[in-house]
């Protein structure tokens, strides 16, 4: 048993939403997918994996997939002018930056901070954060937010799937420990922008919390696993090296994963109720970390039959888009603020686990 609190601290929330948006490609169909990519199949190597074996073990019947597009920086900046033009603010009124992504166009130095600020005329006494961030960069995101004196607060968030996963790495690697399993990578995780505008105003309601659960996970000893392993392209596997190239693949640990992801949201989930015992019914909408049809389903199912809360409560997008990474929550409040089903006033939360691992949740409201 750990003598570490099983629930984090929470933190109040004075920054609401007050501009947001975000892109996806088109969904490509799974078996569209999966005819291009061609996964060996491993019972005979002769033949690939077709569209219905693969929405069979993963469940997304198509995915945002479009590297021609993604390719272009430029995607990105215009996302988070939209966001800042939906806020009514100049660029020259941003003062604080929080870059979220596990797959920058450049490794070294921010310069993918650097760029977007520069490309954005944001001003130079800005310092640019960039955050190596998975699927919970959200909460990461928020939580750094919250300790900040910043009033307006951009935060750009990116997930470039297919640039990094349709290489022939992702179908046979015998030198990467989770080889067998790569291909599952690229068939699930892929391509989204997003940003958000937070914005200092009267709102007093918000809360936030975060974890690493590297010391205590609940009750228990800490959580050993960083879920995804990419072991490759930093100091001790360099690149140009024997094993880098094969090492720098996002390798997800099944098991492991669905483990962090069960109880990590149900965590959440309490943290939530000690904090707002009535956030269930208060807030218009809630939305949990797209990860697999599998894992999303099966935790709203839950919380939904324990809780009594009817489903329109919650989005799910990660089978039609895939694994949108950060951006899977904020594009499920972007389709609904344009069709309505929240407005201004509305008060909304983000519940997510990831990578690291870590995970987090929040409260605010739409300005």
């Amino acid at each position: 048993m750990s003598s570490f609190p099983s629930q984090p601290p929470v933190r109040p929330v004075q920054l609401a939403i007050a501009g947001l948006s975000s892109y996806v490609a088109e969904p490509t169909p799974i078996a569209e997918w999966a005819a291009s990519f061609q996964v060996p199949d491993r019972k005979d190597p002769s033949k690939f994996l077709d569209g219905p074996m693969v929405e069979k073990v993963l469940g997304v019947r198509s995915k945002s997939w479009a590297p021609e597009v993604f390719q272009n920086q430029e995607v990105v900046t215009q996302v988070a002018r939209e966001a800042l033009a939906n806020a009514q603010i100049s660029a020259r009124q941003v003062d604080a930056v929080l870059v979220v992504t596990c797959s920058p166009y450049q490794v070294l130095l921010d310069q993918d901070a650097f760029y977007f600020l520069k490309s954005l005329q944001i001003p130079d006494s800005v310092v640019p954060i960039q955050l190596g961030a998975g699927c919970a960069g959200m909460a990461r995101a928020m939580q750094l937010a919250t300790q900040l004196s910043a009033e307006n607060i951009l935060i750009v968030a990116y997930s470039l799937s297919s640039l990094y996963t349709q290489t022939s790495l992702y179908k046979q690697n015998p030198v990467h420990p989770l080889g067998r399993s790569l291909w599952m990578s690229s068939a699930l995780f892929s391509d989204g922008a997003s940003a958000v505008l937070l914005r200092k105003t009267g709102y007093r309601g918000g809360l936030a919390f975060y974890s690493r659960d590297s010391l205590a996970f609940g009750t228990e000893g800490g959580f050993d696993d960083p879920l995804i392993h990419y072991m490759g392209g930093g100091a001790l596997n360099p690149p140009g090296q024997a094993k880098s190239e094969e090492l720098s693949c996002f390798g997800m640990a099944g098991d492991r994963v669905k483990e962090y992801y069960m109880k990590g949201m149900m965590l959440n989930h309490q943290t939530l109720l000690q904090n707002r015992p009535d956030y269930l019914t208060a807030v218009q909408k809630i939305y949990t970390h797209q990860a697999s049809p599998v894992l999303t389903n099966g935790f709203l199912n839950h919380l939904i039959e324990s809780c009594a809360i009817p489903r329109s409560k919650f989005g799910v997008n990660v089978e039609t888009y895939g694994n949108l990474v950060s951006t899977s929550t904020v594009k499920l409040l972007h389709d609904d603020m344009a069709s309505g089903l929240v407005q201004t006033g509305d008060e909304i939360c983000i519940s997510v686990v990831g990578a690291g691992p870590e995970r987090g949740a929040f409260i605010t409201r739409l300005a």
